[in-house]
């Protein structure tokens, strides 16, 4: 009997590669997106982009702004898509009143981290961000350069 290869299925859709280049995270959370029909199938195709995107609040909820969802050629004639509409996060009265707090009082921003699926439901991971100065990312790079030089010295050091 052979065995089958089981293989894990990358739920991710978007990542924002330049948030953690330009700011410190300090606290990651997760909250669903409200979305519309057209959006969820931009998302199955992988039509999605957070680069910019960030948490604002406004009437005591919280609205993810600047993220772009590009929409099908397929998707229904008769809805006006809107590429890059606030969309609601999906969070708890607690989860707001906290974000809102460290964002206006200790000088944090919120940041769209990644955009993925669980199971059936999208969802966007959001930090807790304090930007970084030049210096600090000049500081990350060299430790990650380091890093890579590092690893390079142990894999041709065992031959």
């Amino acid at each position: 009997m052979t065995k089958k290869k089981i293989t894990k299925k990358d739920n991710t859709i978007a990542l924002n590669k330049r948030a953690r280049h330009d700011y410190f995270i300090e606290e990651e959370i997760e909250a669903g997106l409200a979305l519309q029909g057209w959006e969820v199938k931009s998302l199955r195709a992988g039509k999605a982009n957070i680069g910019d995107s960030y948490v604002i609040f406004q009437r005591g909820e919280a609205f993810l702004f600047g993220a772009n969802i590009t929409p099908l050629n397929v998707a229904s004639s008769h809805v006006v898509c809107d590429p890059t509409r606030t969309r609601k996060l999906l969070l708890s009265k607690k989860e707001i009143d906290s974000l809102f707090g460290k964002s206006n009082r200790d000088g944090y921003t919120i940041v769209a981290l990644s955009l993925y699926w669980k199971s059936a439901w999208a969802k966007v991971k959001i930090g807790i961000a304090k930007g970084k100065k030049q210096h600090d990312k000049r500081e990350d790079i060299k430790e990650r350069e380091w890093k890579l030089t590092k690893d390079r010295i142990m894999k041709n050091a065992g031959r």
